[in-house]
This record gives C-alpha cells, sequence and structure tokens, in this order.
C-alpha cells in the first residue's frame, strides 16, 4: 500500500515537473520570439509534457524508491555514529544558513522567471555552508554555546573536557577512586543506571566472592561521590534495543562524544573498532612504573623460589616482579641486587637481576 502511495506521489510529481518545464520554454520563447504559438499550441504542449514527465517518474520510481531506502539507510548509520552535540550543532548552522538565504527572497524573488529557482538554490547552498561551518568549528563553539545533551542533566562539559564514562570492572577495581583523588582526572564522571544495575546484581550474588566485589564496586562509587571534588553523574537512559553493557558503553561514549574508562580488553578493543577513545587503567599503571635501566641497585627481599633453577623471586611495592639470579638461597632475606636486564610482557615489566655480591 505504502509502495502504491509513493509510486503515486512520484508521478504527480512528474505532471508538476512537466508543466513547470513547459511553462518556462514558453516563456523562453517569449522573452526570444523564436516562434509563434498559440493558445491551443501553448494548452497542447503543457498537457504533452506534465504527462511525459509524471510517465518517465512513474517508470523511475522503484529505482527511485530503493535509492531513496538505501539513502535513508545510510543517514540512519552516519546518525548512529555521529555525536549528538555535533548533530546540535549541524541543526543550528543549517537554521542560520536558511535563516540568511530566506533574507534575500524578496530580492531573489523580484528576478523575472528565474528567481523561484535562485532562491532554491540559495537555500541549498547557504544550508549546507552553515551546518559543515558549524561542524567543523564545534570545539570553538561549545566554549560559547554549551549544549546540553543526555537524560535531564548536562553531559556535556563546555570547552574541551569530555565526559568519562565508568564500566563496571573499573568501578570494582577501585583504583580510579585514587586516580579521581589526585587530581589527574578532569571532565564529569558518568555512571550509566545500567551500570549500576549490573553492579548491584553482582552485590546480591550467590557467590562470596562475587558478592564482596560487587558491594567494594558500590562503596567505590559512594566514596566518590561523597569525600572528592569531582562531578560523578548518573545517567538514567538506557538502550532498550541492546541487550549487552559494553555494546551500551559504545553507544553511549558515541552520543555523549565522551570517554570509556575501563580495564577490560575486550571492552578496550570493541570501542576502538568504533572509534571510541578509551582510558585503559592497566595501560596507566603500567605507564606509571618506575623505570629501571640494567646496571643499576636495587634492594629487595627474596619471597619465593622462580621457575628456573637456583632463581629467587621479589616484588616492587607497584607489584613489579624481579626474577634474581641465584636468589633461592637468600629467600626471607633483604639484599642488594644488580640489575642486568628489564622485560616489558603484556602481563606487565618484569625486571632480571642478580646479587650485588655476586
Amino acid at each position: 500500500m505504502i509502495y502504491r502511495i509513493i509510486r503515486s506521489i512520484f508521478t504527480l510529481l512528474g505532471l508538476v515537473l512537466g508543466y513547470e518545464i513547459a511553462v518556462m520554454v514558453v516563456r523562453i520563447n517569449d522573452l526570444l520570439r523564436l516562434f509563434v504559438l498559440s493558445e491551443t499550441s501553448i494548452l497542447t504542449g503543457k498537457i504533452v509534457s506534465s504527462l511525459i514527465f509524471a510517465m518517465i517518474l512513474y517508470l523511475l520510481s522503484p529505482k527511485l524508491i530503493l535509492w531513496g531506502t538505501k539513502t535513508k539507510e545510510w543517514m540512519e548509520n552516519r546518525l548512529q555514529k555521529t555525536p549528538m552535540r555535533d548533530i546540535l550543532y549541524g541543526f543550528l548552522g543549517l537554521f542560520m544558513g536558511l535563516l540568511i538565504a530566506n533574507l534575500f527572497s524578496r530580492a531573489l524573488l523580484s528576478i523575472p522567471w528565474v528567481g523561484p529557482y535562485l532562491l532554491i538554490a540559495a537555500n541549498l547552498v547557504l544550508g549546507y555552508i552553515g551546518a559543515s561551518v558549524a561542524i567543523k568549528k564545534r570545539e570553538e563553539l561549545s566554549a560559547l554555546i554549551p549544549i546540553p545533551v543526555g537524560h535531564k542533566k548536562q553531559f556535556i562539559a563546555s570547552g574541551r573536557l569530555k565526559p568519562k564514562i565508568l564500566d563496571t570492572s573499573v568501578i570494582i577495581d577501585g583504583r580510579i577512586a585514587d586516580i579521581c583523588q589526585t587530581g589527574f582526572l578532569e571532565g564529569p564522571i558518568i555512571v550509566p543506571r545500567f551500570v549500576l544495575e549490573e553492579l548491584r546484581h553482582i552485590a546480591d550474588s550467590s557467590d562470596v566472592l562475587k558478592r564482596n566485589r560487587g558491594r567494594r564496586g558500590l562503596d567505590i562509587l559512594n566514596r566518590m561521590q561523597k569525600e572528592m571534588n569531582i562531578e560523578v553523574q548518573i545517567y538514567e537512559g538506557d538502550f532498550d534495543d541492546i541487550s549487552e553493557v559494553d555494546s551500551k558503553l559504545v553507544k553511549l561514549a558515541q552520543m555523549l562524544d565522551g570517554k570509556i574508562i575501563t580495564n577490560d580488553f575486550n571492552l578496550n578493543k570493541v570501542a576502538e573498532l568504533h572509534k571510541v577513545p578509551v582510558l585503559n587503567i592497566n595501560e596507566l599503571a603500567n605507564a606509571v612504573k618506575p623505570i629501571v635501566l640494567p646496571g643499576e641497585e636495587m634492594v629487595v627481599q627474596v619471597v619465593k623460589d622462580g621457575k628456573e633453577a637456583g632463581q629467587g623471586v621479589a616484588y616492587l611495592d607497584d607489584g613489579t616482579m624481579i626474577v634474581v639470579d641465584g636468589g633461592k638461597k637468600h629467600i626471607g632475606e633483604t639484599i642488594d641486587v644488580l640489575v642486568t636486564s628489564v622485560l616489558q610482557t603484556a602481563a606487565g615489566r618484569m625486571i632480571f637481576a642478580k646479587p650485588k655480591s655476586m
């Protein structure tokens, strides 16, 4: 039914287009005085032109409908990946462009014959320029016109600060509270309601370990809200068409033009595929570990034996493992060691050393 209605609309458009073209041809003929046309021939020409263009658009309508459907799907996909702030600024720029174009409407319409077409062209050109300029200058506009985006709260800070969205793993981990306390993290901290629901389910789990982790996460959030000088907001919205929490976080980050804070490797990769910025706590922890160079001296306590014969294992305060060659006989002792090499792995940094007395 809808398909037939759309084809009928295209046919009517063809009638109107054919009639307008016939009128334009008659006006050009009158201007140039090429032929002498009677009223009957003019009317016949208008009818024939209308019917020809109506038939052309009727025959082309299936392809036009298919093209329109594909265009609609393409636009929906682009809009889903476009931050809401860019959409709002684009709409604002489009409105300003159309407003400027219509300020010239009286002057353009006064031009004989081509005036209405010039007005249409002016609307298209200035509307596009307005939207394009607004999107490209969004960072400067953000400082002047901060636009609220979100559910009942403003989640987009003015200037260049972007909201930081917490996932479940980083809340349970707890280190995010210490990072916020140091003042290194700026911008509003966003905790989605669906993340809180997941934390609540973990806190209500029958498994003791999971229950303790969930309660720890809730305690961390309470601490961040009450004791720290940083803005923590609860995002009340949800995405009912998406079931996985990780996908919801990525969608929310795209919508708010924010960054995800996590220590989940899989979420990190999914966000990267969708070009969403990620702040990984584990990567930060590895980055701030002290750099140790071969030849440096250290004082360590050997706590256990290593995998290879004669090796001992010690740890730094940040958890970095030190493999001491020949340290097995010093288990339980605090000794001076000399760094021989440093190995960076996906799990972290390992330091190899030998007793200084060797």
